[in-house]
């Protein structure tokens, strides 16, 4: 696992994927702030169909998964929301544990009147989406799990002594204000290193994502997302132990040039069902660097 995670600091690869603007979602996607959990999320939703739920994590928005969003709502009704404090959602103090933030999800999904979904997450998503299948078995039907760890589970303890995964402790008043109308230079930093192909990540994705995260209390909250981790492993331990792994289908799909392999791995631990996959020519960000094999790998498991 470690090994695999390390091969992220591999920046070029011979034959390079097509790249990814941010698009805008179909027109027949309605958008609107949905009241859940103390908080208001930031929610599109569009298609008809069984539901499918996308949850994108740091460094994006929902936006990410507009491409996907636009080939899946053809028969399926497809619910994008921005996490909380993050994009166009609310900026609450606190809850941002993903035990509470899937109780977030939860809320919005009772207030669309959707019982089952399946579930595709990337980053951070991963980790509000396992908080969300282990407290909703019954309501989630197949995962796509996409290119990072879950804390507490499997070789955390070692993967957050990365010296590239030092932003999970970069935090408080004084890193706020060392980042605060630097956010971009900061978000560089991800696309830049975590990427196989930085170019993949092109200007107006930069620009657009960048706007986002220097809205107010937005990298704040971005922060509170790396600070829960210590309660997010507890809680997720809590889980297993409590009601043992997971039986709907999975699919671990990992980055080339990032977690690879490993993401089935780790979702082994938690999981009964798991089929590897991997984003050929990619790093962490496989929207923008190869949305065609990661919409095809994710388009056909859904299929099944």
């Amino acid at each position: 696992m470690l090994k695999i995670v390390i091969a992220a600091l591999g920046l070029m690869v011979l034959t390079l994927p097509s790249a990814a603007r941010v698009l805008p979602f179909p027109s027949e996607f309605k958008a609107r702030s949905i009241e859940t959990n103390g908080t208001s999320l930031y929610v599109r939703v569009g298609g008809k169909g069984p539901a499918v739920l996308l949850l994108h994590g740091f460094g994006d928005t929902g936006d990410m998964w507009a491409p996907l969003a636009a080939r899946l709502m053809k028969d399926h009704t497809v619910i994008v929301p921005d996490l909380r404090g993050m994009g166009l959602s609310a900026h609450p103090d606190t809850g941002y544990t993903k035990k509470n933030q899937a109780v977030d999800i939860a809320g919005v999904l009772n207030q669309l009147k959707i019982d089952k979904v399946e579930l595709v997450t990337h980053d951070i998503g991963n980790m509000v989406g396992y908080a969300f299948v282990a407290q909703y078995r019954d309501r989630v039907t197949r995962w796509a799990v996409i290119d990072a760890p879950l804390p507490g589970i499997g070789d955390w303890e070692n993967i957050i002594r990365l010296p590239l995964l030092w932003h999970f402790n970069f935090r408080g008043p004084d890193m706020e204000r060392l980042v605060a109308g630097r956010e971009r230079i900061y978000l560089d930093r991800f696309w830049n290193e975590l990427s196989a192909n930085p170019k993949a990540i092109d200007e107006a994705t930069r620009k657009h994502y960048s706007k986002l995260y220097a809205r107010p209390h937005a990298m704040h909250d971005a922060f509170e997302q790396f600070a829960a981790f210590n309660q997010d492993a507890t809680d997720n331990k809590e889980f297993l132990a409590k009601g043992g792994k997971v039986a709907m289908p999975v699919l671990a799909l990992g980055a080339e040039k990032s977690f690879g392999t490993g993401q089935a791995d780790v979702l082994r631990f938690v999981a009964t069902n798991v089929t590897a996959g991997i984003v050929p020519g990619s790093g962490h960000w496989i929207m923008e660097e190869n949305p065609d094999a990661t919409m095809k790998f994710v388009t056909d498991f859904l299929a099944k």
